[in-house]
């Protein structure tokens, strides 16, 4: 097995244990006030049900599209916690279904909000928190409430060291998403790209990583060869790549916490468009064969690639369903390339699209109920989702060329790529609703997103 060294300096950052957080973070809960105190607090109402419990969500993602929440966060305090308000607000604000509304922080006793002033601002709901302590060691206490009942919905305190202050606001943004609509939030991730930089007729390309919202933006390869297609394993620092490394286009796994790269997969031709597998002990490819091009199954563990597709066409980026039992990938074995499902062990292809114009880039909800894909057409590239077995098509957005479209991990958000005439390429952000569509800002030009698993 082929091996390429590269440097990757504290390039892992998410794990979690019990109610610790990797990097020296902990978070342990903070009772609502009120509660183990005899009469409690006039004004707090005992805490709401968790979010999975009959009652527990506040509001349905359909509701909060039509209608954003409007949500009041005073400052958690100045310094770092200017800064955490900040992006706890901006992570709501751009996910489109919540209206953060400064305010001054208003207390209707020791620690019990004014809720009387929070709901004659229109606030529905009131994320508060303070910070104490810096630089080594830091405490940021957060609850967050529902002003129309006084119910304390959430309370946890997080100690860290300041440098974590940014994926803290992330969780806690999380925490918000969660409790008011009952969905995972999707904050607290990241993005891996393809970095680009230069004259499009010889661009530099480097495999880059960020936070979703564009911020700790870090590049991980040099640049000297030609990199594609960036996939993260669903448990581990890893991704899946192609390189052009040593003139030979081939599948590789980068390792972010060490930086090492190795080939996944001997074959005799080129070997490109990896996919994990939803357990994450193989990764799906196409390698070309002859003319065409056929999928195969590479164990992590070693051993020979196993084929699972034979056509005599161009069978390409393969995608698992959520549960494994299934593949979604792109052909022209019917003479123009469209999207077919067959099941994980090959065999049974049955096409889904039947739209106007060509389709590509399939990739399955981590949900289970969409499959995105790129259409193009007369009308040039569209980015679009369809149900499994090809009914329901809609396309989000459109552009001279879009592409790469990626879930984000409660399949509620889609990233991709844009780029215009002559223009270096961009990355967007689109619900799966097809309303707001918004940049997502990168140091220089940017393509080929994949997001990241949950605490990825």
């Amino acid at each position: 097995m082929s091996i390429i060294s590269a440097s990757g300096d504290g390039l892992t950052r998410r794990r979690l244990v019990g109610g610790a957080l990797a990097g020296g973070i902990l978070a342990t809960p903070l009772a609502a006030f009120g509660q183990n105190a005899p009469g409690g607090f006039p004004g707090a109402a005992p805490a709401a049900p968790a979010p999975d419990a009959p009652g527990g969500a506040e509001i349905t993602v359909d509701q909060a599209r039509t209608a954003p929440i409007p949500i009041a966060i005073p400052s958690f305090g100045p310094g770092i916690g200017d800064q955490m308000t900040q992006v706890i607000s901006n992570d709501l604000a751009g996910c489109g279904l919540f209206r953060p509304l400064g305010a001054a922080a208003s207390a209707g006793g020791p620690g019990v909000p004014d809720f009387a002033a929070y709901k004659s601002m229109g606030a529905q709901a009131l994320a508060a928190g303070t910070t104490s302590g810096s630089g080594a060691g830091v405490r940021v206490e957060f609850r967050l409430w529902n002003v129309l009942t006084g119910q304390q919905l959430q309370g946890t305190a997080y100690s860290t060291s300041g440098a974590n202050w940014r994926r803290i606001a992330h969780i806690i943004a999380d925490v918000i998403y969660e409790r008011m609509l009952g969905d995972k939030g999707y904050f607290d991730t990241r993005i891996c790209y393809v970095a680009t930089s230069g004259p499009r007729s010889h661009e530099t390309t480097r495999l880059a990583i960020m936070d979703q919202d564009g911020a700790n933006n870090r590049v991980l390869t040099g640049g000297e060869w030609l990199v594609k297609t960036p996939r993260f394993h669903p448990t581990r620092d890893e991704i899946a790549f192609m390189s052009y490394a040593n003139d030979r286009p081939r599948v590789y796994l980068f390792d972010l916490n060490s930086g090492r790269q190795q080939v996944l997969g001997e074959f005799a031709g080129i070997s490109f468009a990896p996919r994990f597998s939803p357990d994450g002990s193989s990764v799906v490819m196409s390698a070309t064969r002859g003319g065409g091009s056929d999928i195969y199954t590479v164990s992590l563990g070693g051993g020979t690639p196993r084929q699972l597709t034979d056509s005599g066409a161009i069978d390409t980026s393969p995608c698992y369903s959520p549960d494994g039992s299934q593949i979604v990938f792109n052909s022209d074995r019917g003479g123009s390339p469209q999207l077919y499902v067959m099941g994980a062990g090959g065999g049974g292809a049955r096409r889904i699209s039947y739209g106007s114009g060509t389709y590509g880039s399939p990739v399955w909800s981590p949900r289970g109920d969409l499959i995105a894909f790129i259409r193009i057409g007369s009308g040039g590239f569209a980015i679009g989702v369809m149900a499994p077995d090809g009914t329901g098509e809609r396309i989000l957005t459109r552009g001279f060329s879009v592409d790469s479209p990626t879930f984000c991990p409660n399949g509620r958000v889609l990233a991709y790529a844009r780029r215009g005439a002559g223009a270096s390429s961009s990355l967007g952000q689109i619900d799966i609703a097809g309303f707001n569509e918004r940049s997502v800002p990168t140091p220089g030009g940017a393509e080929a997103p994949a997001w990241s698993p949950l605490k990825g």
